[in-house]
């Protein structure tokens, strides 16, 4: 019915929304589309790493915004700088450094425009391996620690008091979200991730009264999203990356207002 390659992506776009869904409602409710954006663009270091080295360009994605993740969390906690502005010399500087260093790859053909807006069309099984064993870690991780995570997106400081380790959770959920962003390259690309973070958990946010069941409608939202477009660039011939976000974005404008509205009806019911 399908080509192989139709069928790797969507298994492979599945694999994504499943795990944006959940942990794209943290960086909602928390506010974190900036960080996401300048985890993405560090990821360019990482991808630039592993083409000079010789060695996965998923591996190096993952240490460099790992290290991106550290160095953000110790100078917040040091208060150098507003947070915004640490992201905005980090992000930048990585995604700088990591254009300087492709530079010096000329052994290894690279495909620029693919990283930065996704190829999903061109998935291999190594690919779809470490979606699923990224996507085992980050649900597994999410869903051990939901309760010390949702008591610190109320409240931190009734948290700590609660007993949380605020600073080793908030590193946990960075770094779930570097594996995030490693594994989602392929799909959207580093422009686009944060996209799929935001987009299904915001627009389901109207929807639903519990965090539990935001979560689940996300990724529902994210699994529609990705399957719309694969098949639409499929059918039309489009970038497959930007229409699997123009089909999220367009959930988004039906669903939101739609679910507004619907709020604003009961209140008068």
């Amino acid at each position: 019915m399908f080509d192989d390659f139709l069928v790797m992506a969507l298994l492979a776009g599945a694999g994504i929304a499943l795990i944006a869904g959940p942990l794209g409602c943290f960086v909602v409710w928390r506010r974190m589309a900036y960080f996401g954006d300048s985890l993405a663009h560090s990821a360019l270091l990482g991808i630039a790493l592993g083409l000079l080295v010789g060695f996965n360009t998923n591996l190096g994605t993952v240490l460099v915004c790992a290290l991106f993740a550290v160095m953000l969390l110790t100078l917040q906690e040091m208060k150098v700088l507003a947070t915004d502005t640490l992201l905005g010399i980090l992000a930048h500087a990585a995604l700088s450094i990591g254009m300087v260093v492709l530079s010096f790859v000329h052994d290894q053909p690279f495909d620029l425009h693919a990283y930065l807006f996704g190829d999903i069309l061109t998935v291999t099984t190594t690919d779809l391996m470490w979606i699923g064993a990224g996507g085992i870690v980050v649900l597994g991780l999410l869903v051990a620690n939901w309760s010390s995570l949702t008591l610190m997106t109320l409240h931190e400081d009734l948290a700590r008091a609660e007993g949380v380790k605020t600073f080793w959770v908030n590193l946990m959920l960075v770094l779930i979200m570097t594996v995030v962003v490693a594994v989602s390259i392929r799909i959207v690309g580093i422009l686009l991730i944060t996209s799929l973070l935001v987009i299904p958990a915001a627009t389901a946010r109207q929807w639903v009264k519990t965090p539990e069941s935001m979560a689940m409608l996300a990724a529902a939202f994210g699994l529609m999203a990705v399957s719309g477009g694969i098949l639409a660039s499929y059918e039309v011939d489009t970038p497959a990356g930007p229409s699997i976000v123009t089909a999220a974005t367009a959930l988004f404008v039906v669903l939101f207002p739609l679910a507004a509205l619907l709020n604003k009806r009961r209140k008068f019911v």
